[in-house]
């Protein structure tokens, strides 16, 4: 897995680099993203490691995947992510992690993620862009996905299909650790109207 440094600098090329091609100054850029100019500043300076909701923003802001802000090397036809190039975007103190695997912005943006929770864990997310939807498979324990106001359990070896574009949550309300595989599913906006992401 790369260093936070690594991290950092890969995120401050492709934020300079997306900036700059869409001519955008570092005020209009905050003006969009909801990012004060001063941490775009630490950005792309890699003098900072944002929190995966600043990432988002940006990414937002853009109109592109998370996976593409924090790419490390440019993309190629054929993309093998080695263990040692996941990006871990979030983190707690139950040793609980949100791995970035990779994603492509084509024809929709798809982002393909690795999540692990620690007993007690809840990660809350606010709906992505309309109709967004997102896919999990369940590699051990159990999931409690939190929809609106329903839920639903889903075990080991079990998988849950649902929109992304309403209040959602992933939980682990046991006391073994639960490991998933979460894809999102994000439609194009054909402009510069942002688009979402997990998180």
């Amino acid at each position: 897995m790369p260093d936070a440094d690594e991290v950092a600098a890969a995120i401050a090329r492709n934020a300079r680099d997306l900036r700059t091609a869409r001519g955008w100054s570092l005020d209009a850029l905050a003006s969009r993203s909801g990012v004060s100019k001063g941490m775009l500043v630490q950005i792309e300076q890699a003098r900072t490691n944002p929190s995966i909701g600043t990432l988002c923003r940006l990414a937002d802001a853009h109109g592109v995947t998370l996976a593409r802000l924090v790419e490390l090397s440019d993309a190629a036809s054929v993309r093998v992510v080695g263990p040692d190039e996941v990006i871990r975007l979030w983190t707690d103190e139950a040793d609980s992690f949100g791995d970035l695997l990779v994603g492509v912005d084509r024809v929709e943006h798809v982002e393909l993620w690795r999540w692990t929770l620690g007993p007690g864990v809840v990660h809350e997310s606010e709906p992505h862009l309309d109709g967004t939807r997102e896919m999990m498979a369940v590699l051990a324990g159990t999931l409690t996905l939190g929809v609106e106001d329903a839920t639903y359990e889903v075990p080991a070896g079990g998988a849950v299909l649902y929109d992304g574009d309403r209040d959602h949550s992933y939980a682990n309300r046991h006391d073994e650790p639960l490991d998933l595989v979460l894809v999102v599913i994000q439609p194009t906006s054909g402009d510069d109207t942002p688009v979402s992401h997990t998180g």
